[in-house]
């Protein structure tokens, strides 16, 4: 692979920003309600058990499972369950990933991605089967042509394995879960593009008519949704019916939205975000929870001045996603970055903007600086500044606040300070040290 370097002196940038200074911190517990005594292995059995004149048609069949790319919290033993049900019933089961774009659009990138997420044949059970390749199936009254995997179409049954929650760019009564798993889980690279080819307008109402195309031509049997709370734990765990996916979606999605978490405190000057990845969020950190969306068609309640954004997350395997929505980075989130990507899950979603580069700083204690040095206030030493740090959009049990936000969160009875006031560490390199 051909390398491609870039020009930059550093030294007169870090005079301009390291005029303004790193306040004082305090380590914050952010109490969101926990849904302690779920047992979604006993929940899972129950639903199927409740599906078992449907179960009893797969004797002899072969069954696909269709599994995403989400760091979706206990995945790999909800899709061991499945194909243990599916043996049971004398179905002979096999696994596909169903994730559009992801993986670098290949299918050994996208298996591997799945044994990630601890799907691979060992572990649950099933053969995995990978294989971007996809067939025309029919088109939509605006004509958009639908696609779909040839492996899903040409098994007897398939069964969809997906969470529901708030998608990362578009609202309606349908947005991430079983109907846009039917649409650009099975689509594949092909799929996803065709669909998102006329932009977030009316999303829902597309992926809906489009997955009704899909249902005549693909043995869609049944679907698994997981609910997750705001600690991503699972809270509930439903076994739909194709049919039910229309009625019942949304009911879940209410219910996800009510449970996610958020940072508790508004008015941000800096948010600081340790680690970006596609395990982390599709747009590699969750613009329900920064507030920072892609899409003109979703505002954020969160109102922040600017994100900084200090690594990429090991899984993400240098996916970059997501980075375009943040104002400042590191050097070191640069040379992390496999541009190729990001690139084809940028173009595939036709959405540019996630991909762009934000200004670049060599190292973490320099970052946070410009971050603080940009953001429009009169606080002109940075010791006022309003600065909340996350490690990442999905733990957001604890959280760091500057000084400047003491007042507030001693005032809310969901917040605690558990250490501070304390000063954030740095390595030689410039590297933050301070963890969590």
């Amino acid at each position: 692979m051909q390398t491609y370097g870039f020009k930059i002196d550093f030294q007169p940038i870090v005079e301009v920003v390291d005029t303004v200074s790193i306040p004082k911190m305090y380590k914050v517990r952010q109490k969101f309600k926990k849904h302690t005594g779920f047992n979604f292995n006993r929940k899972l059995r129950e639903e199927l058990n409740n599906k078992q004149e449907l179960l009893k048609t797969l004797k002899g069949k072969k069954v696909c499972i269709a599994a995403g790319s989400r760091g979706i919290n206990n995945i790999a033993d909800v899709v061991r369950q499945v194909v243990d049900t599916v043996k049971k019933y004398g179905g002979q089961p096999f696994i596909i990933p169903a994730m559009g774009s992801h993986g670098g659009a290949t299918a050994e990138g996208q298996k591997n991605v799945l044994k990630e997420l601890g799907i691979y044949e060992e572990n649950v059970g099933a053969p995995i089967i990978s294989s971007m390749d996809v067939e025309y199936i029919g088109s939509t009254d605006e004509g958009i042509p639908v696609y779909t995997s040839k492996d899903a179409l040409n098994a007897d049954a398939v069964i969809l394995v997906n969470r529901v929650k708030p998608h990362t760019s578009f609202r309606g009564d349908i947005e991430s879960g079983l109907v846009k798993m039917c649409v650009i889980g099975l689509g594949k690279q092909k799929g996803a593009e065709l669909c998102h080819k006329m932009g977030f307008y009316n999303f829902a109402d597309r992926l809906k008519e489009m997955a009704r195309i899909i249902m005549l031509k693909v043995p869609i049997l049944l679907g698994v949704a997981l609910i997750e709370d705001s600690c991503d734990e699972t809270v509930d765990v439903r076994v739909l019916k194709s049919e039910e996916f229309f009625t019942v979606e949304p009911e879940l999605l209410n219910k996800a939205r009510s449970l996610m978490p958020k940072i508790l405190i508004d008015n941000l000057d800096v948010l600081i975000v340790d680690e970006l990845g596609k395990d982390i969020s599709g747009d590699g950190m969750d613009p329900n929870i920064t507030g920072r969306f892609a899409s003109e068609y979703v505002k954020g309640e969160l109102k922040v001045n600017r994100i900084v954004v200090l690594r990429l997350t090991d899984k993400t395997e240098g996916n970059a996603n997501g980075i375009g929505m943040a104002d400042v980075t590191t050097l070191r989130v640069l040379n992390q970055t496999d541009f190729t990507k990001g690139y084809i899950n940028s173009i595939t979603a036709a959405i540019t903007n996630t991909v762009r580069l934000p200004i670049v700083m060599p190292n973490d204690y320099l970052a946070i600086k410009a971050a603080i040095k940009t953001s429009n206030n009169l606080d002109y030493s940075g010791e006022n500044c309003r600065i909340v740090r996350i490690k990442n959009t999905l733990k957001l049990e604890n959280i760091y606040i500057s000084e400047a936000l003491l007042v507030e969160v001693k005032n809310n009875p969901q917040l605690e300070v558990v250490e501070g006031p304390l000063d954030f560490k740095f390595d030689e390199a410039g590297q933050l040290l301070t963890g969590w």
